[in-house]
C-alpha cells in the first residue's frame, strides 16, 4: 500500500471546491512510468451542496513539461468497495493492474492523470456509491486541485472513467465552471454504469450470487444520501441474517470472487418488496443515471460485447438516450467478445486517439493490450 489515507481536520475550514487541503509528495513511481506521485487531499461538494473532502492521486510524466503544459486526464475508477481501505489511493495500482495499466497508457501518451477516491473512500462518512453528482463532482475538483499542486498542467482536461466511473465521468460534465483556466474537452465512458432503478431486482432475480456485492454497495449509497434515515440501513431493509453477510462483504475490496457470498440466494439475501425495490429502484435511477440529461461536451462511449457486469444493451441505451436529448457528439465504439475489463486494453489506442481529436496529445505507436477479467 502507498499508505493511509489523511486525518481529515475536524472541523474542516470551508474551502472552494478544488482548493488543496493537504498534498504528499511520494517521488517518482517506477510502476507508473516513473510519474511523480502525490497524495492529495481536496474540497469538493456532493449533491446537497455540502463542502466535502475527498482524497486522491496526482501523477505527471517524468521530464519537462511540454509547450502549454500536460494535459490532463481525470480517471474515474470503476469500483474497489466501499470501506475506507478500497480508497485507490491508498494501493500502488490504484485499486487494479487493469486501471493501472490504463494510466501507464495515459502517462506515455503525455498526459497528466488526475485520480479522484470519491467522496467517502477514505474520507469521513459512508461511501455514497453511484451518487452521480458526489461521484463528478469530485472528478473535476481534483482537477483545479493539480493545478494548484503542479503549476505546469495544460489548460485542457478529460474525464474518462470504467464502470462506476464511466457514470462519474459523465457525471463529471455537469459538474459547472469549477475548473477555473481549465477547459473540459471531451468525456470517455466505459461501460458506464446505468439503468440504477433496475439494479437491486436484477439482481434478486439473477440467482448469481457474485452479484449481491453491487446491490451491497449500491444500499450503502442509497443509505448515505440521507443518513437520518433509520429506514435505509442495512438492517432495516435487509433483517438481521442478510445485514450481517452484507457487512462483512462491505468490510472487504472487490476481488475476483468474495467466498462469502458462493453460495447464497439472492432472494434471501434481498428480502424486499416489489414494492421497495420499485421506490428505491426510483430514488437511485433519479441520482444515479447518467443518461436522463445531455452530455455538454464530445463523448466516446465504449463497450465491450461479452460484458457480464454492465449489459451491452444497457450502454446502447445510454448512447441512444444521449442523442435524444441533444447531445452535441456521441460516439460509439463496440468491441466483440470483450468482457467489462478486457475492454480497457481493447479499446486504449482507439480512446488515445479520440482525446487527440479533441485537444489531448499525439499519440504515438500504440498497440492494444491485453486486460484480464478479474
Amino acid at each position: 500500500m502507498v499508505g493511509r489515507t489523511y486525518q481529515v481536520p475536524r472541523p474542516l475550514s470551508a474551502g472552494a471546491p478544488g482548493v488543496l487541503i493537504a498534498a504528499t509528495d511520494h517521488g517518482p513511481d517506477a510502476r507508473l512510468e516513473g510519474a511523480r506521485r502525490w497524495t492529495v487531499l481536496y474540497h469538493s461538494t456532493n449533491a446537497h451542496g455540502a463542502d466535502v473532502p475527498v482524497s486522491g492521486t496526482v501523477l505527471v510524466p517524468p521530464g519537462a513539461a511540454p509547450r502549454g503544459g500536460w494535459p490532463v486526464v481525470s480517471w474515474a475508477h470503476g469500483t474497489t468497495g466501499v470501506a475506507d481501505a478500497c480508497a485507490p489511493s491508498q494501493w500502488p495500482n490504484l485499486g487494479s493492474d487493469a486501471f493501472a495499466q490504463e494510466l501507464r497508457a495515459f502517462l506515455h501518451a503525455g498526459y497528466a492523470v488526475t485520480a479522484s477516491d470519491y467522496p467517502g473512500l477514505g474520507t469521513p462518512g459512508e461511501h455514497t456509491y453511484l451518487v452521480g453528482a458526489d461521484e463528478g463532482n469530485a472528478v473535476a475538483d481534483i482537477v483545479p486541485a493539480a493545478r494548484r499542486l503542479v503549476p505546469g498542467l495544460g489548460s485542457v482536461w478529460f474525464a474518462v472513467g470504467h464502470s462506476q466511473g464511466g457514470q462519474a465521468a459523465l457525471f463529471a460534465t455537469h459538474a459547472g465552471p469549477r475548473t477555473g483556466a481549465q477547459r473540459l474537452g471531451a468525456v470517455v465512458a466505459i461501460a458506464p454504469a446505468s439503468h440504477l432503478e433496475a439494479m437491486l431486482a436484477g439482481v434478486k432475480a439473477s440467482h448469481v450470487p457474485s452479484e449481491l456485492s453491487f446491490a451491497f454497495y449500491s444500499l450503502v449509497g442509497l443509505a448515505a444520501t440521507d443518513p437520518a434515515d433509520p429506514s435505509l440501513k442495512l438492517r432495516s431493509l435487509l433483517g438481521p441474517v442478510a445485514a450481517a453477510t452484507a457487512s462483512q462483504v462491505l468490510a472487504k475490496c472487490v476481488t475476483d470472487g468474495d467466498p462469502v457470498l458462493n453460495g447464497l440466494d439472492t432472494e434471501r439475501m434481498m428480502p424486499l418488496s416489489a414494492d421497495q425495490l420499485r421506490r428505491m429502484g426510483e430514488r437511485m435511477g433519479a441520482y444515479g443515471d447518467p443518461d436522463r440529461s445531455a452530455v455538454p461536451v464530445p463523448a466516446l462511449v465504449i463497450q465491450g460485447g461479452a460484458d457480464q457486469d454492465v449489459p451491452p444493451a444497457w450502454t446502447d441505451a445510454v448512447v441512444a438516450n444521449l442523442r435524444r436529448l441533444g447531445s452535441p457528439t456521441v460516439l460509439y465504439r463496440r468491441y466483440p467478445g470483450a468482457g467489462h475489463n478486457q475492454v480497457l486494453g481493447q479499446s486504449v489506442c482507439d480512446l488515445l486517439t479520440f482525446l487527440h481529436t479533441r485537444g489531448g496529445t499525439r499519440p504515438g505507436t500504440c498497440t492494444p493490450s491485453r486486460s484480464d477479467e478479474g
